[in-house]
């Protein structure tokens, strides 16, 4: 980062979604519930998960570290505001920003490798059920994992830093909660041509690669369910994809096309959709696993009779 930056630009203004103080309280009292929730939501499946020795299958493996980036993901972006709001300030310092803008990256990119290897266990689940053992493996289900990791904080470092050479003027108001990276760039008096192309390219490609993981697995897993001869096999074989394939179309449906198109036409109809992946999402992802899926609510149920 050049002097230029910290000189003129050593804090962001969020103005929140509507920029009206009436309504932004309605938007605090919402942010607040859904974040409680989330967190606790989270935090259930996580101990459901480690508390019964059953669900210690890479399935429930990456459904755990799942529900650790919902935890994540919310954290980095939803407490700030929720300070802000209470402290009647709409500022966010320029480290802090640039710190949102990694972490963000980060945790939305590990959701969707995530969903890529719970697509891959169900594919390997359904169309190699011999041999499931074999194939997911512990070791390669944490391999898969830390992978995911390394690749996920690379891209968002490649971001932050070429965020980081831009140059801000005198311009620092965001239309949004947090510090989204495409509102930010469209403030900088810098030509931004690097950045767009980065998230077309490298961007596209982290965002194409396990989204084709999950088609290509999917298409796999219909395949196969289609030549089975019962009723009954096909709804056994469907049943365990249903929580897993309503999530990804949440979380792919509300980020797709967001990113994909230049930072300079980004719109308020983006902006609720990032608040859909941000927010809503890692909320209702512990809903859609534990209604839908019986060991999940079967070891909640252990642990509420316990306690």
């Amino acid at each position: 980062m050049d002097g230029d930056n910290q000189t003129m630009v050593t804090e962001f203004l969020l103005l929140g979604l509507t920029g009206q103080s009436e309504k932004e309280e309605i938007v605090f009292g919402m942010f607040l519930w859904m974040y409680l929730v989330t967190i606790s939501g989270n935090l259930l499946i996580i101990l459901a998960i480690s508390c019964d020795p059953h669900l210690h299958t890479p399935m429930y493996f990456f459904l755990a570290n799942l529900s650790s980036v919902d935890i994540s993901a919310p954290s980095v972006t939803v407490p700030k505001a929720l300070v802000n709001h209470v402290l009647g300030s709409k500022s966010i310092s320029y480290m802090e920003c640039m710190t949102q803008i990694y972490f963000f990256i980060a945790f939305s990119n590990m959701d969707g490798f995530l969903l890529s290897v719970m697509a891959y266990d169900r594919y390997v689940a359904i169309c190699h059920p011999l041999h499931y053992t074999l194939m997911m493996r512990p070791r390669l289900c944490v391999l898969l994992v830390v992978l995911s990791w390394v690749i996920t904080n690379l891209h968002a470092l490649l971001h932050t830093l070429l965020m980081v050479r831009l140059t801000f003027c005198s311009h620092n108001a965001v239309r949004h909660f947090f510090c989204d990276p495409y509102p930010i760039l469209k403030l900088s008096c810098s030509d931004t041509f690097i950045n767009d192309l980065v998230v077309f390219t490298v961007g596209g490609l982290v965002f194409l690669t396990p989204f084709t993981c999950i088609i290509v697995s999917y298409a796999y897993i219909f395949s196969k369910v289609l030549k089975l001869q019962s009723a009954h096999g096909i709804r056994k074989a469907l049943s365990t994809c249903g929580s897993h394939l309503t999530v990804v179309s949440l979380f792919y449906g509300s980020i797709l096309g967001i990113y994909m198109h230049p930072s300079s036409t980004y719109t308020v109809q983006d902006t609720v959709a990032t608040v859909i992946f941000t927010v809503v999402t890692p909320m209702v992802n512990p809903f859609i696993y534990s209604l839908r899926n019986r060991d999940i609510k079967g070891a909640l149920r252990k642990i509420m009779l316990r306690s």
